[in-house]
């Protein structure tokens, strides 16, 4: 079954590594599915019934975005808090749509991977930083992941470095 890979990016156009990534699973369209919220919802006015049985037609998904403040891009919070609704996606007989469906998060980060940690400028790793959403998924009794992210991306734009990412990321993928 293929992988849905869900992109919250507003710029997706103008990005460095979202867009290269991206670029890259489309080339393989039997194994992901992309679903670009931005573009697919320009003004973020969400078709919550398609969304969720987009959610259902995918035992694997992938929620894909740049940190944004130490965190997601507001419009997937702004997703989740439509989307996953009560007696659809926890607290009823007829709920938990999400139960044993792989979540994952997949992130770049402006950041070097080694100032995310306690005795640096950010003092919290991105496992941390991302813990509610980690509860979100589980509370939901989705089979939350391990995070992939890419580092650096505010310093190391080069064509190189970006191309540095593509392979782990599929092979994260991949091992879902």
């Amino acid at each position: 079954m293929k992988t849905l890979v869900i992109v919250i990016h507003p710029d997706l156009k103008n990005s460095k590594v979202n867009k290269r990534w991206t670029e890259e699973l489309k080339k393989y369209p039997e194994q992901y599915k992309i679903h670009d919220l931005y573009h697919k919802y320009p003004d973020e006015k969400i078709d919550v019934s398609k969304e969720q049985q987009l959610l259902e037609a995918h035992d694997k998904i992938v929620f894909q975005f740049p940190v944004f403040w130490h965190s997601c891009p507001s419009f997937l919070k702004k997703w989740i808090d439509e989307v996953f609704l009560h007696g659809w996606a926890y607290g009823s007989k007829s709920g938990y749509k999400m139960s044993g469906k792989k979540i994952a998060l997949a992130m770049s980060a402006g950041i070097d991977e080694h100032e995310y940690g306690p005795n640096e400028k950010y003092r919290y790793t991105l496992e941390e930083l991302t813990r509610p959403l980690a509860l979100t998924f589980e509370y939901v009794k989705a089979d939350y992941q391990p995070l992939f992210a890419y580092y650096g991306m505010e310093f190391n734009t080069s064509t190189e470095w970006i191309e540095k990412s593509v392979g782990p990321y599929v092979n994260f993928l991949n091992s879902l």
